[in-house]
């Protein structure tokens, strides 16, 4: 028996590119025994997830060389290991949760065909594969099960993708779960359900789990030990409360002193008339009333939060209200102009006035053409914006204030990590200097530090420049940090609607109290008390 269940040594990962060789990884080491967890924490471009495709054979070569180091499972050097044994347990012994669920479900297969298929790979009987997905997707929570079964994977939201994806990686209940990012779509509640899950399942078979997070309270949560790393190093290591508590290494405290939640309180927005009334907005899809009766106001200059689970109608109503989709029924006045009856040539005018950040930049980012291309594409629809002989500075200057480099200009977004190619997409909406942003999940991707540095950026714009922003977040603290008010959503409804201070002090509704208690803090300490009381209050039939 080894004595590790993994032990990754001296592993270095090199990627070689037109400007010479990236090294990703240098000289990582770290280990993870049976039934414990292990977070590797860092922002993004790190090397956590080139560590954890390494593991799973997962790296392109070329481009990508591993220049050296040992990968140990159960004591077998995973590097030199036939490609027979890697397929055998991958999957099977080794399991991995992908950070974007939609690049890696195939979008012709049902998802239910998905899950089944990769039991039966495995040796599973067909019958009992089927049996063992819809307990599967019944578990980690998916609506209407047995439906959802036949569904492809276009038919979900971002969240449930994700749990789709979770189900998926637990068929086979592994020895080794690899969670890269798993609950950055999640809403609150159901994170909270898919990281109790992933314990209790860890209870049952004694597994491992390596999770890849930026989330300093998915780390509180779950994690027995954490790996700091930066830059392709590993800087610190240690058990979780130790680290959080007696951080050695700066970047570490960095981290921890980036932490959202620490409720900053905006001062009053003067009077003035609203920028955007929207009343009784309704959207309805086969029958499912997706939208039911919307209606707020937003100031100018006013951060409108917008809060609930998956599937709530939040990305919904923020794509009614830039008309991607059209309205059953309603009305969204900007400035006194109805946004649904407008023709495409007036909204066309309008565009560079209301800009949107989308969730899952993967599908939003053209491939094929390069961040400056991306960036600038936006002048050459709106060309009175800014000068051709402008454009190369003003991209370069877009690109640090999320957080880039300006050399970042000539690469394509599949050179970038998920956070990076969201720092993107926001420099891109921030290019035509709009009105009001929405921002739909823009920030539930980026490691805590770079999600501060964009908060204050908006909040800058705001302040600066007026900018309203209609705000879709699952991740509370944030919403604690930037809104103004909150407006709190479930099955297509506004379920309770308040300043900051109202809603996170005084809810009135059993639902939003829910969506806070599930939130997660980055103390550990705080984590262990609020996991005490919720056992405390299932012994005692309260939940």
């Amino acid at each position: 028996m080894a004595d590790h269940l993994l032990e990754v040594d001296g592993l270095s990962v090199e990627f070689h590119t037109l400007a010479g060789p990236v090294k990703a990884v240098r000289n990582v080491s770290f280990y993870l025994d049976r039934g414990e967890t292990l977070a590797i924490l860092g922002e993004s471009g790190s090397g956590k997830s080139v560590s954890a495709s390494a593991i799973m054979n997962l790296i392109d070569m070329p481009p990508g060389r591993i220049t050296s180091g040992r990968i140990l499972f159960d004591g077998r050097d995973l590097l030199t290991a036939p490609d027979e044994y890697r397929r055998e347990i991958n999957g099977c012994r080794i399991a991995m949760i992908f950070q974007d669920p939609l690049s890696h479900l195939n979008p012709v297969y049902t998802v239910g065909w998905q899950i089944v298929e990769m039991m039966t790979t495995h040796g599973v009987p067909v019958d009992k594969a089927r049996a063992e997905a819809l307990r599967l997707v019944r578990r980690v929570g998916i609506p209407m099960p047995e439906a959802s079964l036949a569904k492809y994977p276009h038919e979900f939201s971002g969240g449930q993708r994700q749990r789709i994806m979770i189900a998926m990686a637990l068929a086979m209940k592994p020895d080794l779960l690899i969670a890269d990012e798993p609950t950055t779509a999640l809403d609150v509640t159901v994170q909270a359900e898919v990281l109790a899950l992933l314990k209790e399942l860890q209870q049952e078979t004694g597994m491992g789990v390596m999770i890849i997070t930026h989330d300093l309270g998915v780390v509180a949560e779950i994690a027995d030990r954490v790996v700091v790393m930066n830059a392709g190093e590993v800087v610190e290591t240690g058990p979780t409360r130790e680290v959080y508590h007696n951080a050695s290494h700066p970047y570490t405290r960095k981290l921890i002193a980036a932490a959202p939640g620490k409720g900053v309180m905006h001062p009053p927005l003067p009077p003035a008339e609203p920028v955007l009334s929207v009343r009784n907005v309704t959207k309805t899809y086969g029958g499912y009333q997706a939208l039911q009766g919307i209606s707020f106001d937003l100031m100018p200059g006013e951060t409108m939060a917008v809060v609930g689970e998956s599937g709530s109608g939040k990305s919904t109503l923020a794509r009614v209200l830039l008309r991607l989709e059209e309205p059953d029924g309603g009305q969204a006045l900007w400035k006194g102009r109805d946004l649904f009856t407008m023709s495409p040539a007036e909204l066309f005018a309008l565009r560079r006035d209301l800009q949107m950040v989308f969730q899952d930049p993967t599908q939003s980012l053209n491939p094929r053409m390069t961040v400056y291309q991306l960036i600038s594409e936006a002048w050459v629809l709106h060309p009175q914006i800014l000068p051709r002989a402008k454009w190369k500075a003003r991209v370069e200057e877009l690109l640090v204030q999320v957080g880039l480099k300006p050399e970042h200009a000539r690469r394509y977004p599949h050179q970038f990590s998920g956070g990076q190619r969201q720092r993107i997409a926001i420099a891109r909406a921030l290019a035509l200097e709009p009105e009001l942003i929405i921002c739909d999940e823009a920030v539930s991707a980026l490691d805590v530090s770079v999600q501060a540095q964009v908060i204050d950026l908006l909040d800058g714009l705001r302040r600066d420049m007026g900018i309203a922003f209609i705000f879709i977040a699952h991740d509370l603290p944030v919403v604690r940090d930037f809104a103004d008010h909150v407006m709190v959503m479930q099955q297509g409804r506004v379920v309770e609607m308040g300043t900051v201070a109202q809603i996170f002090h005084a809810p009135r509704e059993n639902y939003t109290r829910a969506l806070l208690d599930a939130g997660l803090d980055p103390d550990p300490d705080v984590q262990a008390e609020r996991r005490a009381a919720r056992a405390g209050l299932r012994k005692t039939g309260t939940i």
